[in-house]
């Protein structure tokens, strides 16, 4: 029904994946951007609601919070209220916000890595001291948490842990006893949990389940800013619509009053696109799910018989691939496969140089072309053992 292999040319209007490179022959597989044209049905909507033709600053309409109030309800048993819902620009900015909202000068917030950079600058920014634990690995070889690492790291100042789940880069869906566990973490060390969820809707494995860390139960729920947006699934980060989800009251005053005259209003095509994905985009979305699992397929399968030094462990959503290089030997990868035509993100900003990370949400001949430049520069430079 939908086309996924054929996208438009993205060149020339202003794409931060696509006019990052002075050297148009490099081709972008980098930043959590897909090439993909979104849900017809959002753009109708989107659409109509530019034929309206007048575009005043809008406040987040009955019809937006009853689709997103709906969506949480049937896509995640998460029941919640309307005054808990707060419509915002972005995840990045939220972020940002919570460590000044949550924690004073003297506090310390703790995350884990590798980890979507700006987890790592947000509390730097906010002159917080920033602890950092690293992922380790479960029995079945999956990235998970390290509690025993992350009691010894934990402060008495320590007022904030900010969760990815799913987890970007390394992909991974953390179970209910995972959450369970971390849940007596938050509690025992009376913390707040900023949750960012917003790659819950890409699940790749059907084996898995995403479950929202506030309904693990209601110590959590209390203790828990959960933000998402639609803005992964769909392919709409442009429109920068995202929201906060805040139980308790005395937290949402809390963030109220920290974005007061920082977060101003969300743009109309912003609400009109978030509300059309939720009401109407699940067919997309599902079809969108089975490409992205080809797409994993045809990279892990050529990974593994074509360039086996690089080493990527099997993951359960997101359309970004963490890829170890350790065992290639080059000092810089991001700047090696740039100088062979493929661009891909550094994993430095994430916690860990040794890596890569692959964005594989693009056409599949777009995929396999970069691939198989990765492996004509590794042959070409000797980095492949025979």
């Amino acid at each position: 029904m939908y086309h996924f292999d054929s996208c438009p040319d993205r060149k020339n209007l202003g794409s931060l994946k696509w006019e990052r490179y002075a050297d148009k022959s490099i081709l972008p597989l980098w930043v959590a951007d897909m090439d993909f044209e979104t849900a017809p049905e959002i753009v109708q909507a989107l659409e109509a609601r530019l034929k309206h033709g007048v575009f005043g600053y809008t406040i987040p309409y009955d019809s937006v919070h009853e689709s997103v109030i709906q969506y949480l309800s049937k896509s995640h048993s998460y029941e919640i209220k309307e005054e808990w819902l707060h419509f915002l620009p972005g995840l990045v900015p939220a972020i940002n916000l919570c460590c000044h909202a949550f924690t004073e000068a003297t506090d310390s917030v703790m995350t884990l890595t590798p980890v979507y950079p700006p987890f790592l600058s947000a509390p730097k920014y906010a002159k917080r001291e920033l602890i950092t634990v690293p992922l380790s690995f479960n029995e079945k070889n999956q990235w998970t948490f390290d509690f025993e690492a992350m009691e010894r790291a934990i402060r008495p100042d320590t007022k904030l842990f900010i969760l990815c789940n799913p987890h970007n880069p390394v992909g991974r869906v953390y179970t209910k006893e995972e959450l369970t566990q971390l849940s007596n973490f938050i509690e025992k060390h009376d913390l707040i949990l900023i949750s960012d969820e917003i790659h819950c809707d890409l699940i790749l494995e059907s084996s898995s389940q995403h479950i929202v860390s506030a309904t693990i139960d209601e110590n959590l729920a209390q203790r828990t800013i959960t933000l998402m947006a639609p803005s992964k699934t769909y392919n709409l980060p442009g429109l920068a619509c995202a929201f906060s989800i805040i139980q308790d009251p005395k937290k949402r005053t809390q963030f109220y009053k920290t974005i007061r005259g920082i977060i101003t209003e969300i743009n109309c095509f912003g609400y009109a696109a978030c509300d059309a994905a939720y009401r109407h985009g699940e067919p997309w979305r599902i079809e969108l799910i089975r490409y992205l699992n080809n797409n994993y397929t045809i990279l892990k399968s050529f990974i593994e018989e074509s360039m086996p030094q690089i080493v990527f462990k099997p993951m359960q959503a997101t359309y970004l691939a963490w890829l170890n290089t350790s065992q290639l030997n080059i000092k810089s990868p991001t700047q090696f496969f740039e100088k062979h035509g493929i661009g891909l993100s550094d994993g430095t900003p994430f916690g860990d140089s040794n890596y890569v990370r692959l964005n594989f949400g693009c056409p599949k001949n777009r995929l396999i072309e970069g691939l198989e430049r990765m492996h004509e520069a590794l042959k070409k430079e000797g980095n492949l053992s025979e």
